[in-house]
């Protein structure tokens, strides 16, 4: 095999484990599996990709190079609210996306094209280096969490409990239940991200 033709095929295992992603979801998605797909040896994967975690950093890379980066806002603040939304519904556009891009640091196109476009969102509005960086990091392990706790439930979040009764022990904890309505994963990311950059930007 030529070494002209090895990214094409890397490039088609990425995109075949995908399909395995969302046919079974992550546990399922192994070598074997997709050289199966693929109707090659697993020897034949393991030659482009080297191991399941190597496949799993080009799969998170492929999960956020769809991440669309053209026709951002120009104020800088709407501009990073907008890239912390699109790239939380990247995750969300696949089966255990969330999970799939926690703990994986690739220096791959889409992982790195995201985060500098972030990180110049944020620099625009007038935080340093450092702390546009550390506020980057901030609003994508947000993002991954919130995302990974969507996508492991079936409903959206609330705390089940028999009656307000159980709650008489926790009276800080009964106020918020019974008065709050609002229990949206889409609510909740809009006031966290909100909350980030309230924090960042504000008085240091």
């Amino acid at each position: 095999m030529t070494t002209s033709a090895a990214p094409d095929r890397r490039a088609d295992i990425v995109r075949v484990a995908l399909d395995v992603l969302e046919e079974s979801g992550l546990e399922a998605t192994s070598l074997r599996a997709v050289a199966g797909k693929l109707g090659v040896r697993m020897n034949t994967v393991l030659w482009h990709v080297k191991t399941k975690a190597r496949l799993r950093e080009l799969m998170a890379d492929a999960i956020l190079d769809s991440i669309d980066l053209r026709g951002l806002p120009e104020d800088s603040r709407e501009r990073v609210v907008e890239l912390a939304h699109r790239y939380r519904a990247a995750l969300l556009a696949h089966r255990d996306g969330g999970r799939v891009v926690a703990g994986t640091f690739t220096a791959g196109p889409g992982t790195l094209g995201t985060a500098d476009a972030l990180i110049g969102a944020l620099a625009g509005l007038g935080l340093d280096d450092r702390q546009a960086n550390w506020t980057c990091w901030t609003i994508v392990y947000f993002a991954i969490g919130l995302v990974v706790e969507e996508q492991g439930s079936a409903e959206t979040p609330k705390l089940h409990f028999e009656s307000p009764s159980m709650l008489e022990p926790y009276p800080h904890l009964r106020r918020v239940l019974l008065r709050e309505a609002n229990d949206r994963f889409d609510d909740r990311f809009t006031f966290g991200l909100d909350l980030i950059l309230t924090s960042a930007s504000g008085p240091r």
